[in-house]
């Protein structure tokens, strides 16, 4: 099984290799198998690439938002056109089941791609007046060169969200993709090539930790997004701040998903699935503190059970597979500690727990109960299938205990008392929040955290602020005065 791409890096609109850089490895999950190898970005196509897009940048601005948004539909046409082999390269770059990426990443970045390029040409500023005739107007400015950080768990979905709204402003990208998923950015750059993009536009690099740090900090960065952990993005931060960069951080969480006893257990129980266990849980939004009310936690446990037994585990590139396995064997044997830490601090596992024996490195669905607040399950971000279940008796109550976290990326409620619903999400201290659902991401809707989750917004109108500035013109008519 070969995966392997025309080069490492695509740079003013082509493939570009330098076998000097770093070697890559890309591993099928499923096999432990490498099926493709790069190389890490050398210095010097680190500045090729700056300046490819920095020279592409004043002319891609200066074309109509309309004509930038007829390449970035036509783009996502042909991501639909191709999306079951941008599906199939997307489990083999990431593990994830050919049944969840065949309608949740290329199709994703798809929807990104369309959205913004549909609102590229109504970008506009206003116009305010004032005495006299006078008035003042606004004009809504392209930033620059964007450079884009994506993590491993969704990178085509990642570079789409990132480059869709930054080239609907007039900004051209520099995009590096997760040294452990490097493949499906590099179809993306293809992609909005065959669609029109001048060359320059959205370049890819790949590379290891000093790559990013590079192009962080290059002076002809306007603005960085990275999508990963909130270490990194602090770090990451801190070093565009130094210099005054533009940033939206879309970082980690433990975010918590209250059920009450009110709540239909079966979609509790697919909100608590789909908040853990959708690829392999794997997602930074998931809601991995499942506060159940006492009065139905039985219940709740004994139907997840149920579910949880009617999981398709195998091949993931097989489409009845439902459940795959981790990324790679350094993230698995992160969680596989983590298992042993809850069962070491108390915590009574009552599913799963192991790894499944065989190639590739896939680890049953795991579900801990008898969960206390102070336990490290409870506390730190997993990123793998535990679900942590915890009780609780009251509203007010939980409500501290589900707000006693540095992050805020998300929290949901299920509930079927409407009132107590929108209550207890306006107590949420999160971005982004579910009431009788979970993990739902429509472009359409403006998607980022609070506290230590982030800053700033991905998806959605609010997006255009993120990857724009507006220029404030003062313009008098009459007569001007001054005091000599």
């Amino acid at each position: 099984m070969r995966a392997q791409p025309k080069a490492s890096h695509f740079i003013g609109g082509e493939y570009v290799e330098d076998s000097e850089g770093a070697a890559i490895d890309v591993i099928f999950p499923a096999t432990g198998e490498v099926i493709a190898q790069l190389h890490s970005a050398t210095p010097a196509l680190v500045d090729r690439a700056l300046a490819a897009a920095k020279a592409a940048q004043a002319d891609w601005a200066a074309m109509t938002g309309t004509e930038r948004g007829r390449i970035l539909r036509r783009a996502a046409d042909i991501m639909r056109e191709r999306n079951h082999d941008l599906s199939v390269l997307e489990t083999l770059d990431t593990g994830k089941p050919y049944q969840e990426t065949s309608v949740a990443d290329a199709t994703s970045g798809a929807d990104a791609l369309e959205y913004f390029g549909g609102i590229a040409g109504s970008l506009t500023g206003e116009h305010i007046q004032l005495a006299n005739g006078d008035f003042v107007y606004t004009r809504r400015e392209a930033l620059g060169v964007c450079v884009g950080i994506g993590a491993w768990n969704y990178p085509t979905q990642i570079a789409c969200w990132k480059a869709a709204p930054a080239l609907a402003c007039g900004n051209t990208c520099v995009f590096k993709p997760s040294e452990t998923t490097p493949l499906s950015a590099l179809k993306v750059a293809e992609i909005l090539m065959e669609a029109g993009a001048p060359a320059g536009v959205f370049n890819v690099v790949q590379g290891y930790g000093e790559v990013g740090a590079t192009l962080v900090t290059d002076p002809r960065v306007a603005k960085v997004s990275l999508t990963g952990s909130v270490p990194t993005g602090k770090k990451v931060y801190a070093a565009a701040a130094a210099e005054m960069k533009h940033v939206t951080m879309e970082l980690g969480g433990k975010s918590p998903l209250i059920v009450f006893d009110d709540a239909d257990v079966d979609n509790a129980v697919s909100g608590a699935i789909l908040g853990n266990f959708y690829s392999s849980g794997q997602v930074c939004s998931n809601g991995t503190r499942v506060f159940v009310q006492k009065g139905i936690k039985e219940a709740f446990l004994k139907r997840l059970a149920e579910r949880l037994d009617g999981a398709i585990i195998g091949d993931p590139l097989n489409p009845e597979t439902n459940f795959g396995p981790m990324v790679s064997e350094g993230q698995l044997n992160i969680v596989t500690n983590y298992i042993a830490k809850g069962e070491e601090e108390g915590a009574r596992l009552v599913y799963g727990g192991e790894r499944i024996p065989g190639e590739g490195f896939y680890l049953k669905p795991t579900v801990f109960a008898d969960v206390t607040d102070d336990m490290t399950i409870a506390r730190e971000e997993i990123f793998g299938p535990v679900m942590a279940v915890l009780d609780f008796e009251t509203e007010d109550e939980v409500m501290t205990r589900a707000n006693d976290t540095e992050f805020g990326l998300a929290a949901g409620v299920f509930t079927n008392d409407l009132t107590r619903a929108h209550r207890v999400v306006a107590g949420f201290e999160a971005g982004t929040c579910y009431i009788n659902t979970y993990n739902d991401a429509p472009v359409e809707a403006p998607f980022g955290g609070t506290k230590a989750s982030g800053v700033g917004r991905e998806n959605s109108k609010a997006a255009i602020e993120h990857y724009s500035e507006l220029k404030t013109v003062y313009v008098r008519l009459s007569d001007l005065e001054a005091p000599f």
